[in-house]
């Protein structure tokens, strides 16, 4: 489904991450992980079509994305980025019936039965059901999270990218968050997810995309990745790996930060 083929990324012609090669296939949810600053969040906008690779070729389904016309690309790729979008005033519900207008002609929208049905599914999908009416400005952090993703599922992409879904939110709204994302992949839907979280990301992503020293150190199940001398590389700070009950990898910060991993 997504395929990056020996793609430098970076901005403004500064090159974040080495040339990488890697394929995420459909129904997988990858985590992208790393220090601030390192092109998590760049990473996300060319795999969305927004950037081009500084070199290279990302693929989505076999096209180009950023050579895609929008509409085509709001068929195939719905990223999901911050909550400072201007919806003052509107409700919850028209925030996510936004996800539908892919499917009509700017000048024709009016809401049909398939429109209906996406919104309401979208809804349900994220417990946002009795939420519909409410202006979405009094609803909390994890509310508006809530609607965000309704509107990428609302809007049918088989692609989803998400940037820090879970920052601000406390535990259980965050754990919540992740089990949505993690049934979306589970359901058929690609899922890549910018993370900070190291154990949040082990606990519910089918692998791990590990960034650093302006490379991507690692690709692969959060049991390979969660290796010391990996993390401390990629964050400069000593780390410990425990396993808890469940088998699953748990990685600690153990020392004082080396100041080794590259900042911006």
């Amino acid at each position: 489904m997504i395929a990056l083929h020996a793609a430098e990324i970076g901005i403004d012609g500064r090159s974040l991450i080495a040339p990488a090669t890697a394929t995420i296939e459909a129904g997988r949810f990858v985590a992208i992980l790393g220090a601030n600053g390192v092109g998590k969040t760049t990473l996300l906008r060319v795999l969305a079509g927004a950037l081009r690779p500084l070199r290279g070729e990302v693929r989505i389904a076999g096209s180009d994305p950023a050579t895609l016309a929008p509409l085509a690309r709001a068929h195939r790729i719905a990223l999901v980025t911050s909550d400072d979008a201007p919806v003052d005033g509107l409700s919850a519900r028209d925030v996510v019936a936004a996800g539908r207008y892919p499917f009509h002609r700017w000048w024709e929208w009016t809401e049909d039965r398939d429109d209906t049905g996406a919104i309401e599914r979208a809804l349900a999908a994220v417990g946002m059901s009795g939420f519909s009416g409410r202006r979405f400005e009094t609803l909390s952090s994890g509310e508006r999270q809530r609607i965000w993703i309704a509107l990428a599922l609302a809007q049918g992409a088989p692609v989803l990218l998400l940037d820090e879904p879970t920052s601000h939110l406390d535990v259980r709204v965050a754990h919540e968050i992740l089990a949505l994302l993690r049934a979306q992949a589970e359901a058929g839907r690609t899922i890549v997810c910018a993370m900070h979280d190291l154990n949040d990301a082990a606990t519910y992503a089918d692998a791990l995309m590990l960034l650093g020293d302006r490379s991507m150190l690692a690709f692969d199940v959060p049991e390979r990745v969660f290796t010391e001398p990996l993390l401390e590389r990629a964050y400069g700070i000593p780390m410990e790996i425990v396993r808890a009950s469940s088998g699953a990898p748990r990685a600690f910060a153990t020392g004082n930060a080396s100041g080794g991993y590259p900042g911006p």
